[in-house]
């Protein structure tokens, strides 16, 4: 249960205690599916390439969706409506996508990758549409506490399908492991349901439309060089290209190359999420502190270690103390990505800019896992396996693209407290805090917004 504030209109409570109901459901969703899809790729005999075109593919086909995201909400006239008609396609499409673990069809995997596109194209569409719809909901000063309790509890309920899936395939002997991807896949369907239920229950708000709001992406691009929102959407874009150079492929390293069963396989993924859940209230107390755009810079100065830690061990206790400390940095740079578009861009302008920047980072995204997935087969192995030359390649461009792109975007915050990277990281480790003590409700960000378009 979310604390309300007394002071909001019924309806905008009622539709703020549905949603976070709703994100449990959508939640189970998620995680299945970004935990579990290349494991069921791999299953279905996909190769690493394929493994980066089920990546790739539907990324790069989402991002470009987002250009029609504002003609969309405008042609339904209710982000509400919009939001339900995509959850129920999400729902439906799932389901066929399911029964590929049990029926004998030819080509399983180009028929994975296609619905995958499906599922990718919506749940981009609709996370612009929430947002800006959720932001509509609460005052600026309002959103880091409810997001953030929001995002504990239906983090709670991935953390729960993530050892529920875990648990199930590792349970099963290896002649029943389809009807154990098939009723994984069939709950993400079911929860996605009634995710769309819950939906259609939200009050909805009317999004205004003015022609002065209106630019294109090119006029969007065109700014580069004077705005630092869009200095902003290069940077994402540039970090999540790195990462997703390797990220898809630590599931098939471990999968494939390290042959782990199941259970180990989550139990090495749950360090990480368990990590990352509790970690989130400490980020957010540092981000109301010193800004949104202090807490991205440090964490993506740390993301090169990721893969680069990888290299040296594959001991299952080293795997798993190396995701921790993933969760850890992923939990800040996670928080932050999006608060900074709050505190940056008016929410006249927000469906418009949300859409860019996610089309940026899907771009990213769909080219790293793409390049991945051509160079994994294609690099000259590293002590037995060509995938941990391409995590070392992924350090290397993690830490290019923070050096060249972090010092051009800045803070828009005013009150933020001027600290360095070094004191962030003592007083998140709680040698030297910068603040004393108590729990985090994010009610210390500023109502301040910064509108440059």
């Amino acid at each position: 249960m979310i604390k309300l504030n007394p002071g909001l209109t019924e309806p905008i409570r009622r539709s703020l205690a549905l949603s976070w109901k709703e994100g449990i459901a959508s939640e189970v969703m998620v995680w299945v599916i970004d935990y579990y899809l290349t494991a069921y790729g791999l299953f279905l005999g996909a190769s690493p390439q394929q493994i980066g075109w089920l990546v790739a593919i539907p990324f790069i086909l989402s991002s470009f969706s987002q250009f029609f995201v504002s003609r969309l909400l405008r042609l339904y006239g209710s982000r509400r409506r919009f939001l339900c008609r995509a959850a129920l396609l999400q729902a439906a499409v799932l389901m066929p996508a399911a029964l590929l673990a049990i029926l004998p069809v030819p080509h399983r995997v180009p028929l994975l990758i296609a619905f995958t596109i499906v599922y990718r194209i919506t749940q981009g569409l609709t996370e612009t549409a929430w947002f800006s719809l959720m932001s509509d909901y609460l005052p600026a000063h309002e959103r880091p506490g409810y997001f953030g309790a929001r995002s504990r509890i239906a983090g709670s309920a991935g953390v729960a399908s993530l050892i529920f899936g875990g648990l199930l395939l590792f349970a099963l002997p290896e002649q029943g492991r389809a009807y154990g991807f098939f009723l994984l896949f069939l709950v993400t369907a079911l929860a996605r349901f009634i995710s769309a239920v819950l939906l259609s229950r939200m009050t909805d708000i009317p999004l205004e439309h003015k022609p002065e709001h209106h630019f294109t992406f090119w006029m969007f691009i065109r700014r580069h060089r004077e705005s630092n929102f869009v200095k902003y959407v290069f940077y994402s874009a540039a970090t999540i290209f790195s990462v997703q150079l390797a990220g898809p492929y630590f599931s098939v390293h471990l999968l494939k190359d390290l042959k782990v069963d199941y259970l180990t396989f989550m139990l090495i993924h749950f360090a990480a999420v368990i990590v990352r859940l509790i970690s989130v209230p400490r980020w957010g107390r540092h981000a109301d502190l010193a800004g949104n755009a202090r807490i991205l810079k440090l964490t993506t100065v740390l993301f090169p270690l990721i893969p680069l830690l990888w290299v040296f061990s594959s001991h299952v206790s080293y795997l798993m103390l190396l995701q921790m400390l993933a969760g850890f940095v992923w939990a800040g740079y996670s928080l932050c990505a999006t608060n900074f578009i709050y505190d940056a861009v008016s929410s006249a302008k927000r469906v418009r800019c949300l859409g860019y920047w996610t089309m940026m980072c899907g771009i990213g995204n769909a080219l790293g896992a793409f390049l991945g997935g051509i160079l994994a087969e294609r690099l000259p192995p590293l002590a037995g396996y060509p995938i941990l030359m391409l995590f070392l390649l992924s350090a290397a461009v993690r830490l290019l693209s923070h050096i060249v792109l972090s010092p051009r975007f800045q803070e828009v915050r005013q009150d933020v407290r001027p600290v360095t990277k070094f004191q962030l990281v003592l007083s998140m480790l709680k040698i030297k805090p910068l603040f004393a003590e108590k729990s985090w409700t994010g009610r210390g960000s500023p109502a301040h917004v910064a509108d440059e378009f």
